[in-house]
């Protein structure tokens, strides 16, 4: 029996689903007609086929894995609303589920109906002036006509119990139509793997970078510093008024030492991420660059600290490259969290042409965001704009 009414309420969903992709079919064809609509609406639409990858998770326990959602500047959106193999397997199920989707679950419903209308009527016909009519418009004023709602009960039911086949049907079919091809899946693990050695070989990076500046910076400030203080101990005991002299140097050097060890600790995560937030921590980059920048940013609240990290060293290599290369007069950042994704893009009104290859940081911000499962995609031809926009999934 369990077992049957999930099958009732798997079919029922997809006739609302089905109604919502007939909506969604209309609004795509007017969006087509006037293409400017079309990144608008195209990840709603992928939104909607999610629905139906909900349900079938519900209904059998696989979770289908879901595309990448349709997200970026807007020229990126339309040309992968046309181009992308998912958009058109959404495309295809989005027309499929609204014509047998509404068949099914129209079925589902109708017999259900029938089903718990016979004892209904059979039970009351007599309470009504006239009678009762039953869902199959006959009209039952007598006794030996509610007497055959029974046998009518007894098919409907039979027929009910066969719903979990036609729900098996619709399930293996969507199971189908929304897998990415196998293709995909190995394109998306070597993607996976590749990534992940990315992480590892950034992070002995960063590591042998962290060895290199407390060896080749802090420790030999420091070394200095005992240095100076060993010069102040002889002097002391040689010539006392020329002491304070030597101490002063050994504090001045100490101050040093200190200042390099607070920058090799801000370079690993920086404390005015804990202090301001991200959205505070990116104001005060804003505030610090020589271009004029403004920032626009809905409060995000508190994210994980290796997404802050990463979004943050971001914007301070983007705004970097604006000041040291752009030619810019203006630049524009924006931060906003959307279907548990940290959007960040950063846009400038310079000369463009920027190139990963040239040392401007953007292949350093290409491995830090791939490292956490993130996007991040450069637009700068020559003559500009250049905007890069990083997505980092937050994990709530």
């Amino acid at each position: 029996m369990k077992r049957i009414w999930a099958a009732v309420l798997y079919l029922a969903t997809g006739l609302l689903t089905a109604i919502v992709s007939w909506l969604a079919l209309g609004v795509f064809l007017l969006s087509v007609v006037v293409l400017p609509l079309l990144p608008v609406t195209a990840p709603y639409m992928r939104r909607i086929v999610e629905l139906d990858r909900w349900r079938l998770a519900r209904y059998n326990g696989e979770r289908l894995p879901s595309p990448p959602p349709l997200d970026g500047p807007w020229l990126h959106r339309a040309q992968r609303a046309l181009a992308d193999p998912d958009s058109r397997r959404d495309g295809l199920w989005l027309i499929t589920h609204a014509v047998f989707g509404t068949a099914f679950g129209a079925v589902a419903i109708g017999i259900t109906g029938s089903l718990a209308q016979q004892p209904f009527v059979l039970l009351t016909w007599w309470m009504i002036p006239g009678g009762n009519e039953n869902s199959f418009g006959l009209r039952v004023d007598s006794w030996p006509e509610a007497l055959l709602s029974v046998p009518i009960a007894i098919v409907l039911a039979l027929i009910v119990t066969q719903l979990p086949q036609l729900a098996d049907l619709d399930a293996r079919w969507a199971r189908k139509m929304l897998s990415p091809p196998k293709a995909s899946l190995e394109k998306r693990l070597a993607e996976v793997v590749a990534t992940r050695a990315a992480a590892l070989q950034a992070h002995g990076a960063e590591l042998r970078r962290i060895e290199r500046n407390l060896h080749d910076g802090t420790q030999n400030k420091l070394v200095g510093v005992v240095m100076m203080l060993g010069i102040a101990e002889r002097t002391l005991e040689q010539n006392p008024d020329n002491a304070l002299q030597a101490l002063l140097r050994a504090q001045d050097a100490a101050g040093d030492a200190l200042e390099e060890l607070r920058n090799v600790v801000r370079s690993i995560h920086p404390p005015v991420l804990e202090d301001l937030g991200l959205d505070g921590a990116i104001q005060a980059l804003a505030a610090r660059c020589p271009v004029p920048c403004v920032l626009t940013a809905e409060h995000l609240g508190r994210l994980p600290a290796a997404v802050e990290a990463a979004a943050y060293f971001a914007v301070a290599e983007a705004l970097t490259n604006v000041a040291k290369h752009s030619g810019a007069r203006h630049a524009w950042v924006s931060l906003g969290v959307n279907d548990d994704k940290l959007v960040v893009v950063v846009h400038d009104d310079g000369k463009g042409g920027a190139d990963e290859k040239q040392g401007t940081g953007l292949e350093g911000i290409r491995g830090r965001v791939a490292a956490l499962d993130g996007t991040a995609e450069v637009s700068s031809p020559e003559g500009g704009p250049t905007v890069l926009t990083v997505v980092l999934p937050v994990g709530k």
